[in-house]
């Protein structure tokens, strides 16, 4: 496994690369759920490239840029085990050099959910995934379904600048009580952790009732948030039920239906998603 740091030397082992690249970009502190990506990478591509950059720019002033968990040796470790090709490092003023002012942007499908909470934040992500495809040039690039729209926003940025690279959803890893992994559930002490679960039960709330033949959007989200708000330690963000592809907000449950949410348990900000397709 190689690591490497400046964009010039990542460009020069691209080159030397033959075949079908498979990329799977994340802001390290790994956990199961990156690592199901790599793996399916391996499977589908002969080399693959795992890159490791906690994006400032995707995070708003009042965000945790600062605190969020970071543990480069622990993520090489892991890496290393799943037999990754090259994992590309840059520092911030390597990706954002001094003078830096260029911006992609996705509109329309950045406005609701995740960009009307955090303004900003998808120019931050779009960018970023813009430079790093660009870097890269990989065949097919793996992305998790807990940020849902995150794929759906980079998917259309792909398609609409004609980027010759295969954006691929694979889904949500969970620990066992439901709970979807993410690096950020490091910050929840003992209790918060027992109470972030409520977002996976008001999903599967959600589901078990479209099953029974509800269709009525508004009485969903309402049931949805009237669980998760029986929880004192959650307070809801937005709790949606929408179009998977446009991300509108439904009055009728017509597939295929992105349910989706963000919950602070305590001091943290989570989301979740599920599919009816």
């Amino acid at each position: 496994m190689k690591t490497v740091e400046k964009i010039a030397d990542m460009k020069r082992l691209r080159q030397q690369l033959t075949g079908d690249i498979g990329f799977v970009p994340t802001m390290g502190y790994l956990h199961e759920g990156h690592l199901s990506l790599v793996r399916q990478a391996k499977t589908e591509n002969p080399s693959i490239v795992v890159s490791i950059f906690v994006n400032p720019t995707q995070f708003g002033p009042q965000e945790d840029f600062k605190n969020y968990p970071r543990d480069t040796k622990r993520d090489l470790t892991m890496l290393e085990k799943e037999k990754t090709d090259i994992v590309f490092m840059p520092s911030v003023t390597e990706m954002y050099p001094p003078g830096f002012s260029s911006w992609v942007e996705v509109e329309k499908l950045t406005r609701q959910l995740e960009g009307a909470s955090r303004p900003g934040h998808f120019r931050g992500v779009t960018t970023v995934v813009a430079k790093l495809f660009n870097i890269v040039q990989p065949t097919r690039a793996y992305f998790g379904q807990k940020d849902a729209q995150q794929i759906a926003v980079i998917s259309k940025m792909a398609a609409d600048l004609d980027m010759n690279t295969e954006v691929i959803a694979l889904p949500t890893i969970r620990e066992p009580d439901g709970l979807a992994m993410s690096s950020r559930n490091t910050y929840l002490n003992p209790a918060e952790r027992r109470a972030a679960t409520i977002l996976y039960h008001a999903l599967t709330l959600a589901q078990k009732l479209w099953f029974e033949g509800e269709r009525n959007a508004e009485r969903l989200r309402q049931q949805m948030t009237d669980l998760i708000q029986r929880e004192p330690l959650a307070t809801v963000d937005y709790v949606s039920i929408a179009n998977s592809k446009t991300l509108d907000e439904l009055e009728i449950v017509t597939p295929p239906v992105l349910l989706s949410m963000a919950v602070k348990i305590g001091k943290t900000r989570l989301i979740d998603n599920i599919v009816f397709r």
